[in-house]
């Protein structure tokens, strides 16, 4: 599957190709397919699966992000087992409304496929390359293990089955941090380009959520209430790529070696999840406040809705932290804030509710842009620093 020529070497650069976005395009069904999952079962039951389902789709999109930094995979086999990989990744979304019931099976089995040609596609890759080839053979006991965890969740019932998915991911996601990083390589702007794109596939299923609560019903406080959503996902867009994510490349491309795969792994492949998660809940109590916009929202609605947009800001807080070691003040108050109001959008209607969301993420944009603007301009055109 390999071309000669294609591997890269220490941070050599390539862009996203077209077959990357492609490829994300079954990650884009499955994030909706979680909301609909949230949707069809706003229990705290309910999310704690959907969220559970959500890890497991990102681990695998966050896998083939490292593998395609590694190398340009739109040419020759290494395209050929993309595509299939991505057919692989589209039964599992396929099966995500029914991966605790009746597809368990289906999500199983195809979930442990797209594992299993993200580490052959890397085997192929590392041949050549012993530092890639040990790294490799490090991390392969844990994603084959959670990987084959979680087919055999399938065969299980209930609270059993949960169990196991807790176990699985466990072991998936723990498995880097407690193995030695040394030989793996990135392209870090690609990395970060990649991560960026994936934040903008995720604020577009908040899109879809408005399109999809807004429904046939289009009467005036509907219309609100879609505007106040644009508000808040545009808001989030700006906090994540007005300056944020240039702190993040900027960083990620002075580091080298273990300290680049280092940061890569916390801020990246870790960090993005919370981000990634809270978008998804803001969607699902988005969509929920648009279908009973008149009404108070139920609970678990209430909480997504505050607490998806406040666990974005609290996720993007911490990946920056480790990116840059500062705290942005700004943004950690604006998610207590809106952890705060869970009780108030609880009782108010749920157009109310999405108005205060939305003002509180405008204000942290707001503030952020007006008081620091000398700083922001400097950051985002360096050329003008002189």
């Amino acid at each position: 599957m390999s071309e000669p020529g294609l591997e890269l070497e220490g941070n050599d650069e390539h862009r996203v190709t077209p077959l990357e976005l492609f490829f994300d395009l079954a990650f884009v069904f499955g994030f909706t397919q979680v909301t609909s999952l949230l949707v069809d079962d706003p229990s705290w039951g309910g999310v704690f699966r959907g969220m559970l389902v959500l890890a497991a789709l990102w681990w695998a999109w966050t896998g083939y992000a490292w593998f395609t930094s590694t190398l340009d995979v739109d040419e020759g086999g290494v395209r050929l087992a993309m595509l299939a990989a991505m057919a692989a990744v589209l039964f599992v979304a396929l099966a995500v409304p029914g991966a605790f019931g009746d597809d368990a099976v289906l999500f199983g089995l195809a979930y442990f496929v797209v594992r299993a040609i993200h580490l052959v596609l890397y085997a192929n890759v590392s041949r050549d390359d012993p530092d890639l080839r040990g790294a490799l053979l490090r991390i392969v006991p844990s994603e084959l293990l959670g990987a084959s965890l979680l087919v055999v969740a399938a065969f299980l019932d209930g609270d059993a089955r949960i169990a196991m998915w807790v176990v699985a991911l466990a072991v998936d996601y723990l498995g880097p941090a407690f193995t030695n990083l040394e030989g793996w390589r990135i392209a870090p702007e690609h990395f970060a380009e990649r991560h960026g794109l994936v934040i903008l596939i995720a604020l577009g299923e908040s899109i879809i959520a408005i399109g999809i609560g807004t429904g046939l019903e289009i009467v005036p406080k509907v219309l609100v209430g879609a505007g106040l959503g644009i508000v808040v996902v545009s808001a989030l867009w700006w906090l994540y790529f007005d300056v944020a994510a240039i702190f993040q490349r900027t960083r990620l491309l002075q580091a080298t070696g273990v300290e680049q795969a280092r940061l890569a792994l916390s801020s990246f492949s870790y960090l993005h999840l919370p981000m990634v998660a809270g978008v998804v809940l803001f969607a699902f109590g988005l969509e929920d406040a648009l279908h009973h916009i008149d009404e108070e929202l139920d609970t678990v609605p209430a909480v997504a809705l505050c607490g998806g947009a406040a666990l974005y800001l609290l996720g993007h807080v911490a990946s920056l932290f480790l990116a840059t070691r500062r705290v942005f003040r700004r943004r950690t108050i604006g998610a207590l804030v809106l952890l705060a109001l869970i009780p108030a959008a609880a009782a108010i209607p749920a157009l109310a509710a999405l108005g205060l969301v939305s003002a509180v993420c405008s204000a942290v944009v707001a503030y952020e842009a007006i008081a620091h603007r000398e700083h922001r301009v400097v950051v985002r055109h360096p050329e003008l620093a002189d």
